[in-house]
């Protein structure tokens, strides 16, 4: 079921036209403006009430099977679509989706608020309209901007900085920390600890202190479980705009430009600077102390272990440019079947 209302409260009705508007999306020819929809579902299980999109032609078949009462596509689909179904126009749709469905699910409303539970030093300063969850505990110094919600059993350290309607899940923890506006982070994500810094002395290792911090611009988002280490000397940064999705590591003095993405499980080690737009794809690792240009794209599971250009696509590990990565893998296969043809 989409949007299950037990955790998914949604609002609509909402007429065809809201909905293009919403969707910055034009009404195809023949809806009706008026026509109401209830909510949003996948195109197999949308009914006439409900409203699906379709971004990809391999789901064709699926659009022409639909009884979705509404659908958002391109111009150039639109005659694939089942008679008596809306269309909502646009180049975009999986955009003009995201949108639609915002409407009908806006986030929670915010409840202000100090939970009996929760713990707020004295020092703190905390904005207009700020939800603290039971158990959360905010430190000395600390500065929550208006509208942000802390989480059940979150931590916000000493100092540590928050904008406006931030959104900080159950368990998360900040330290040495300063954020701007709208950051997320999702449950269990860490942000400000002790990055991976020691040097070997004649009886084991000795720490090196880290004096760092991370700074965070505005909206950004921090996957469950990922962990962002705070500077040794310099300072981590994730500038506006970038996601991370769950389970990533981000060692110290590491620095994101605008609008990164990276994916789960991946790790960028200590002192390595992506440029903005740069993608990491699920699994890769990044070695220490590299640049990797803007809008290069990191293929899943690749170990970079080199400078990557701007605009570049590699794959591997060592990783290679895209196109020198499938070549070498042909050769590889080719080079196999030779082998079995001999031995046979």
């Amino acid at each position: 079921m989409t949007g299950d209302p037990r955790f998914f409260p949604g609002a609509g009705p909402f007429p065809l036209a809201r909905l293009a508007e919403a969707a910055q999306a034009r009404l195809g020819e023949g809806a009706d403006p008026a026509r109401p929809i209830a909510g949003i579902a996948p195109l197999q299980a949308a009914g006439p009430d409900r409203i699906a999109f379709l971004d990809n032609r391999r789901y064709l078949p699926a659009l022409r099977r639909s009884r979705a009462g509404a659908c958002i596509l391109a111009p150039a689909l639109a005659a694939e679509a089942p008679p008596g179904t809306a269309l909502l126009l646009t180049e975009r749709p999986y955009l003009a989706w995201a949108r639609v469905a915002a409407l009908f699910h806006p986030p929670p409303p915010v409840r202000p608020g100090i939970h009996p539970s929760a713990t707020v030093a004295t020092e703190a300063i905390l904005g207009a309209g700020v939800a603290v969850g039971p158990g959360a505990i905010i430190g000395a110094r600390a500065v929550i901007g208006a509208g942000s919600v802390i989480g059940p059993l979150a931590v916000v350290g000493e100092g540590v900085v928050l904008g406006r309607d931030c959104r900080i899940g159950a368990g998360a923890v900040l330290s040495h920390c300063i954020a701007g506006d709208r950051v997320v982070l999702h449950p269990g994500a860490k942000v400000g600890q002790e990055g991976f810094g020691f040097a070997e002395g004649p009886g084991g290792f000795v720490a090196v202190p880290q004096l760092g911090r991370v700074l965070i611009g505005d909206d950004v988002e921090i996957g469950a479980n990922s962990t962002i280490d705070r500077g040794s000397a310099a300072d981590t940064v994730v500038a506006s705009g970038t996601r991370m999705d769950n389970l990533v590591q981000i060692g110290h003095n590491v620095r994101l430009g605008r609008c990164c993405v990276v994916v789960a499980q991946s790790g960028i080690s200590g002192s390595t600077t992506l440029g903005d737009g740069v993608v990491v794809a699920a699994q890769a690792g990044v070695t220490g102390h590299l640049r990797i240009g803007r809008q290069a794209r990191i293929g899943a599971q690749a170990g970079v272990m080199e400078d990557v250009p701007a605009r570049t696509d590699v794959l591997g590990s060592p990783a290679r440019p895209a196109r020198e990565f499938w070549r070498a893998v042909a050769t590889l296969y080719r080079a196999a079947r030779e082998g079995r043809r001999r031995a046979e």
